[in-house]
């Protein structure tokens, strides 16, 4: 597989880094004291960002702290005077996958790396400090103005990197498979959550359940 592709991208959240741990552990912490039931919690969370990323751009850190107070008003519960922004000070925390980094290095013997992420550039990098790798190109909201499934980032990876060839490898189905395929981008599904592709919509080049698998795929 590897004399295929030059170049494999990421998605970031969810995909690198376990941001849905990284959520529910600020809520924890900024909501002292609240009672909090993760899988609902997340649900909420997952129901209500990609309504911010649409329409008109807004900053990721605004992304984030207003469905941090549309989740906790949803729920029920409140947030500290002065905490508003607890979700968006929390993201340098939130941490890799176990088999993050492992990969990464693997496959950084043998492909360039770039991540394509719906983040503000100062955000990501305090993500950066928890991959051990260099990633390039480095696509973000802040850059394009607009948050995926919106075609933004890869039109500019793609501008960014021809004529070398292309692989992407998201988490996020609704996010990234289905950009990535309608623009004829060849994409990995690292389908961390064990989903089903909808019966109607398009197929990953290739599936995944997690980074080693995808690194041993590709050979490396």
């Amino acid at each position: 597989m590897r004399k295929h592709f030059d170049i494999v991208t990421f998605d970031c959240y969810g995909t690198l880094i376990d941001w849905e741990s990284g959520i529910f552990n600020a809520f924890q912490t900024g909501i002292p004291g609240a009672k909090l039931e993760r899988a609902t919690l997340i649900e909420a969370y997952h129901q209500i960002e990609p309504k911010l990323e649409t329409g008109e751009y807004i900053p990721y850190r605004d992304v984030l702290d207003r469905a941090a107070a549309l989740v906790a008003s949803r729920l029920g519960l409140e947030i500290p005077k002065g905490d508003q922004r607890f979700l968006s000070a929390s993201i340098g925390s939130w941490p890799p996958f176990p088999d993050t980094n492992p990969a990464l290095l693997r496959l950084a013997t043998t492909f360039q790396l770039g991540i394509l992420s719906n983040v503000d550039d100062d955000l990501l990098r305090y993500t950066l400090r928890h991959l051990k790798v260099i990633f390039n190109p480095i696509v973000t909201a802040k850059q394009v103005h607009s948050y995926k499934p919106a075609h933004a980032h890869f039109r500019q990876a793609r501008r960014r990197t021809t004529p070398k060839r292309l692989l992407h490898a998201a988490q996020s189905y609704y996010h990234d498979v289905v950009p990535a395929k309608r623009l004829e981008i060849p994409v990995v599904w690292v389908n961390r959550k064990g989903e089903k592709a909808p019966r109607t919509g398009p197929l990953p080049d290739l599936e995944v359940k997690n980074l080693e698998e995808l690194a041993d795929l590709l050979g490396v």
